[in-house]
């Protein structure tokens, strides 16, 4: 398992400026590299009512939009909560962008205001890759990007 304290560490010292746009395409690559068993890294952001649309990501090209409705990504935009999801093709309206994809963590993203900014996702062509210590960290990973970057 990576050591997210390492890495909440590094991520601070990546992000030096501001800008979400660069925040976001570094945070993607960042941890494409670093956290083992990825095959799909990036955001999505709410740019629309009940609609993400694709950002910055690492990874193989991918759904766009994504409705609020539908798949992972839409229910932790809809739900604002994480979503930890052990086997995709057990969610019945999941989005297969990449048919490699067996697990999917996808973490809600929220401005200074509480509103919905959009959302991390992060895919593994591993069954139960991400485990509850995962979350945690790539939750308080996205924390340090949301501190990092103007958001508003």
């Amino acid at each position: 398992m990576p050591d997210y304290s390492l890495l909440a560490r590094q991520l601070k010292a990546l992000l030096d400026t501001r800008d979400w746009l660069t925040n976001s395409a570094q945070t993607s690559a960042f941890l494409m590299q670093e956290i083992p068993d990825l095959n799909w890294a990036g955001f999505y952001l709410q740019r629309s009512s009940e609609q993400l649309t694709l950002g910055p990501f690492q990874g193989k090209p991918a759904c766009n939009p994504i409705p609020f409705s539908k798949g992972v990504c839409g229910a932790a935009a809809r739900t604002r909560q994480t979503q930890r999801i052990d086997d995709v093709h057990a969610v019945a309206d999941h989005i297969a962008c990449d048919s490699a994809s067996e697990s999917e963590l996808v973490v809600p993203i929220l401005d200074t205001n509480g509103a919905l900014w959009g959302v991390l996702d992060l895919d593994s062509p591993r069954k139960a890759r991400f485990s509850e210590a995962d979350q945690a960290g790539i939750e308080a990973l996205v924390e340090i990007f949301c501190q990092a970057s103007d958001l508003d």
